[in-house]
C-alpha cells in the first residue's frame, strides 16, 4: 500500500494503520480494497481525496504489465483527446483481460467522451459485475442516466454512490439536483 501517513490527520492515519493491522502482515489486494473502502466512509473530505486515490491506483493493476501497459496508453490517448486510439488500446486490453475491471471502466470513459453512451452503459455494467464498489463507474453512470432524462434512476445511483463514497465531490449536489428533478425527497 502507498498511502502517505504523513498526509493525513493522526486520527485518520491511526485508524488506517488499525484497518491494515487487523489481517496477515500482508494483505491482500482484496483486504486492501476493503480496508481503503471502509475507511472512505468516516475520513473528512480531504483524507478521503488521498483514499480515494488509493483505491483507483489499486484498481488499476491488472496483475500483468503488459495489461497494465495498455491502460496507460488508453488513458495517455484520452488525456490527449485520441478517443479512437484510446477505444482501440482499451479494447485490447479488455479483449485480453476480461476479468479486468479498470480495463471495461477505462473504455467506458473512452466510449462516453466520443458520445457512445449505449457502449459506454454496457461497459460500466461490466465493470460493475466485476467491482460492485466502482463508484467512479457507478458516478459516470449516473451523469449518463440524468442526460438522458432518468432522473429516478440516476438518483438511485448517486444514493449508492453517496453509500460508498459520502464526501465524493458534487454528490450532495447531484441528489439534490436529481431529487427536484424526480419529484422525490431523501428519507
Amino acid at each position: 500500500m502507498s498511502i502517505c501517513l504523513a498526509k493525513l490527520k493522526p486520527v485518520v492515519a491511526a485508524l488506517l494503520v488499525a484497518f491494515l493491522a487487523m489481517g496477515a502482515p500482508a494483505l491482500a489486494q482484496e483486504d486492501d480494497e476493503t480496508a481503503l473502502l471502509e475507511l472512505l466512509k468516516v475520513v473528512p473530505a480531504q483524507e478521503a481525496a488521498i483514499i480515494e486515490r488509493e483505491l483507483v491506483t489499486l484498481w488499476s493493476r491488472s496483475g500483468s504489465k503488459a495489461m497494465d501497459l495498455l491502460l496507460r496508453r488508453g488513458r495517455q490517448a484520452l488525456q490527449q483527446g485520441d478517443v479512437d486510439s484510446a477505444i482501440a488500446h482499451l479494447t485490447a486490453l479488455t479483449d485480453h483481460a476480461p476479468d479486468f475491471a479498470e480495463g471495461w471502466n477505462a473504455r467506458a470513459v473512452a466510449y462516453f467522451q466520443a458520445g457512445l453512451y449505449g457502449p459506454s452503459i454496457a461497459d460500466i455494467q461490466r465493470t460493475l459485475a466485476l467491482n460492485p464498489n466502482h463508484f467512479g463507474a457507478m458516478a459516470g453512470l449516473a451523469i449518463m442516466l440524468e442526460e438522458m432524462g432518468d432522473f429516478e434512476n440516476a438518483l438511485r445511483v448517486q444514493r449508492q454512490v453517496r453509500a460508498l463514497h459520502p464526501t465524493r465531490n458534487a454528490v450532495t449536489e447531484a441528489i439534490a439536483r436529481l431529487e427536484r428533478l424526480a419529484g422525490t425527497t431523501d428519507l
